[in-house]
């Protein structure tokens, strides 16, 4: 492992229960993940999933963690990437892992992480007029919209939610509507 320390522009890596972490930046991950895959003595032939991350209170607040399986060496590697508030985009990895698509898509459909290069970023889970990421930690638990069965109308009738949130510093409650 100090080898590939010594090689791949990484800022720290760990060895845990088995599972190597290498922890680097979003700049550098094809080149990582291009020479994990292509190095004869590691094999990382298998991403096995792609996760987001958001710690709202952090310089870094999203996370992508990448998990990587070499069944030649039976070893698992997770590659943690962070992103800056400001910048939340990522290159893609779908022209050396073809199953990151799904797993992109559903990144950007959830946290609103961007991925360059990657051409089918399209809603997943969500509905295609649904506005927010709800996995974000910004996101309110009740969402911005109150959908109902209008049974008259025979129709599902979309309603602006009343927020209220609390300042911590001066408790002064603020009602926003979102439309």
């Amino acid at each position: 492992m100090f080898l590939i320390s010594s090689i791949v522009p990484v800022k720290s890596f760990y060895i845990s229960q088995n599972i190597i972490t290498i922890i680097s930046t979003h700049s550098f991950l094809l080149f990582i993940c291009n020479f994990l895959q292509k190095q004869s003595y590691l094999q990382f032939k298998i991403l096995t999933s792609i996760s987001g991350l958001d710690y709202l209170n952090r310089t870094h607040r999203y996370e992508v963690l990448y998990d990587l399986l070499s069944l030649q060496y039976n070893i698992r590697l997770k590659l943690k990437l962070y992103s800056l508030m400001d910048l939340i985009t990522f290159p893609s990895i779908t022209a050396l892992y073809p199953c990151a698509n799904w797993w992109e898509r559903e990144i950007w459909d959830l946290f609103g992480l961007f991925f360059a290069n990657n051409t089918d970023l399209r809603r997943i889970l969500t509905d295609y007029g649904f506005e927010g990421f709800p996995l974000r930690k910004d996101f309110p638990l009740s969402g911005y919209l109150e959908i109902s069965y209008n049974s008259l109308k025979k129709t599902c009738t979309y309603t602006a939610l009343e927020l209220a949130t609390i300042n911590k510093n001066t408790n002064i409650i603020k009602i926003s509507y979102n439309s």
